[in-house]
């Protein structure tokens, strides 16, 4: 299995949006730029994302995007199938004709790695993530101060 650009770019631009939607609706463009994604490619997979209701748009000036739902109801899994994204480690895609019209030796291997990925993406939420990348801050921004403090008693 390959989780391709799609897949990472709709769980990164979700957890962007998640981080900064606190202050109203956030612009693709903003997301764009601090997360280096075309514009264009976050519009296809924002339209996606708002037919699956993990998004929803407000147009006008001050508009953008706000989570479609509470971040502790949206899990990672959701998000990469919502933009077609397929959580499939078989040859065949799940159809079990992987040699000839049979299956493979290894096709329950893959099935059952699938079906791991799919749990284990299921099981993180995106306030999951949301938490961890504040926490992730919190500890960047104490080792700074403590940093300069150290660096200030030298002086």
């Amino acid at each position: 299995m390959r989780l391709t650009t799609k897949g990472r770019y709709a769980v990164t631009a979700m957890l962007d949006l998640a981080l900064h939607c606190g202050d109203g609706p956030v612009s693709l463009a903003e997301i764009a730029d601090r997360q280096d994604i075309s514009l264009s490619y976050l519009e296809q997979l924002f339209s996606r994302l708002r037919k699956r209701e993990l998004v929803t748009s407000i147009r006008g000036p001050g508009g953008g995007y706000l989570l479609g739902q509470d971040a502790r109801r949206i899990d990672v899994a959701g998000v990469i199938t919502a933009v077609d994204e397929r959580l499939d480690s078989t040859a065949c895609g799940g159809k079990g004709n992987c040699h000839g019209d049979k299956r493979c030796l290894t096709h329950e291997l893959w099935q059952d790695l699938s079906e791991s990925i799919h749990d284990y993406l299921s099981s993180i939420s995106l306030q999951d993530l949301l938490d961890k990348q504040l926490a992730r801050d919190k500890r960047k921004s104490q080792s700074a101060t403590l940093s300069w403090a150290d660096s200030a008693k030298q002086h």
